[in-house]
């Protein structure tokens, strides 16, 4: 069996048929009140037997099940974001995803903002937000350069002259 590259997204829109066996004794209750949702869930992990689901600061582990898997965009729980203005009729603010939910009539993540500690009533589409989180990797050095040599020659400033 292939298993999928991690990390990767996806949602239980329904509940498995076989009752809550799939769900790891400790994360019942934490998974009964995420499932089934159009939350888009992160899983992270695979111990062998579980894989390991984060939503958020949320935590479970699900033995593995059929779920609908989202190719996401950008954006991810706790991001920091700026909203787009469209000239008047949309007021630009600064905010925090709190939470990723996939609207199967639309096929796309609608995304609930976080401003300070209120929550905005409306949800937001991935081509109203802009991204303001760095998350630039660095790519490995393509460049070789030559080391310095050094034969421990030359000038050295006496510790009397850095206390002036």
């Amino acid at each position: 069996m292939q298993w999928p590259q991690l990390p990767d997204y996806g949602c239980f829109l329904r509940w498995p048929e076989n009752g809550q066996g799939f769900i790891h004794p400790d994360d019942t209750p934490i998974a009964t009140q995420l499932i089934p949702s159009p939350r888009v869930l992160k899983r992270v992990s695979f111990d062998g037997v579980y894989y390991h689901y984060v939503y958020g600061r949320l935590r479970f582990r699900l033995r593995p099940a059929m779920w609908l898997s989202i190719r996401i965009e950008e954006f991810e729980i706790g991001d920091q974001v700026e909203t787009k203005g469209v000239g008047l009729e949309r007021e630009r603010f600064v905010a925090t995803v709190w939470g990723m939910y996939y609207v199967q009539r639309k096929g796309c993540i609608l995304y609930r903002l976080r401003r300070g500690e209120q929550l905005v009533p409306k949800l937001f589409a991935g081509d109203q937000l802009r991204l303001l989180t760095n998350k630039t990797t660095v790519r490995p050095p393509t460049t070789r350069y030559r080391a310095p040599n050094w034969n421990g020659e030359g000038e050295t400033v006496p510790d009397t002259k850095l206390d002036e």
